[in-house]
């Protein structure tokens, strides 16, 4: 930036140049520090009462902690100066909507939901990491519909949720005209977890993707819901449900969030 300064000058002006200059840098400063990652919540998919989807005897809610369990080790081990915050570390039910608050009480800088995905086509298999926004496809309609359906057994949801009923895809409308003002960061750090899965776990990524996800809705910050594989899918199963494969996949998303940190915040 140049600024002109005019041939008779006095002494108080330039005092008053040099603030105005250090005050700038200062600003500057500050708004390079609110990039940082300070806290940040990753949240179990379903829990307590609420399965998610079963298969062979193997239980959605029971992966995805184990997933989160082994994100959140990995990340306090190697970033001593940001905070993780479970929205469960047990076998418990929380609400969709007190998932997020837990995140926007806690002015958390990033919200990470990890699912497990199902389909009745069980040659279906792959990732998938998903941002708010508009179903352009039939499947992720019925992906956001199967995630959303656990309003269903929260007493008083359709209150709750604005009169939000997941089986209606015409109440789906509120998220197409949803904007979010994270959304660019949201996608930029959904694009390195799939990329981390097929460079770092050799997992097969179906790529990134946009539904109305109530639980994504409700975060004030940059929010993704991962779909680490399909349990309806044999292979895929026994690898979600083995602890080299939670750890496997809990270590992609790391180096992906690793990854995101870093350029953020250079």
């Amino acid at each position: 930036m140049w600024v002109v300064i005019p041939f008779k000058i006095k002494l108080k002006d330039v005092i008053y140049g040099i603030l105005v200059g250090a005050i700038i840098i200062f600003n500057n400063n500050l708004a390079f520090g609110s990039t940082r990652i300070k806290v940040i919540v990753i949240d179990a998919g379903h829990g307590g009462h609420d399965p998610g989807c079963q298969y062979a005897g193997k239980k959605e809610k029971d992966i995805t902690l184990a997933i989160a369990l082994e994100l959140e080790k990995k990340i306090e081990s190697q970033f001593k100066n940001i905070k993780v915050i479970l929205t469960r570390s047990t076998d418990k039910f929380i609400p969709l909507n007190e998932r997020a608050e837990i995140a926007n009480k806690n002015k958390a800088n990033f919200f990470i939901s990890i699912h497990v995905n199902a389909n009745p086509i069980k040659r279906f298999y792959g990732t998938e990491t998903y941002t708010i926004g508009m179903h352009k496809t039939e499947e992720n309609l019925s992906v956001s519909k199967r995630e959303n359906a656990v309003v269903l057994l929260e007493d008083n949801y359709n209150a709750k949720y604005g009169g939000f009923d997941p089986q209606k895809p015409e109440t789906n409308i509120i998220f197409t005209t949803f904007q979010d003002v994270n959304i660019k960061q949201s996608i930029k750090f959904a694009t390195f977890v799939e990329s981390s899965f097929k460079s770092n776990t050799s997992r097969r990524s179906l790529g990134v993707r946009q539904a109305g996800f109530i639980v994504l809705w409700k975060t004030t910050m940059p929010s993704v819901l991962i779909e680490t594989g399909f349990l309806s899918n044999d292979s895929e199963r026994i690898f979600l449900s083995s602890a080299k494969g939670q750890l496997e996949v809990a270590d992609g998303i790391f180096k992906a969030f690793s990854q995101y940190k870093k350029e953020l915040e250079n």
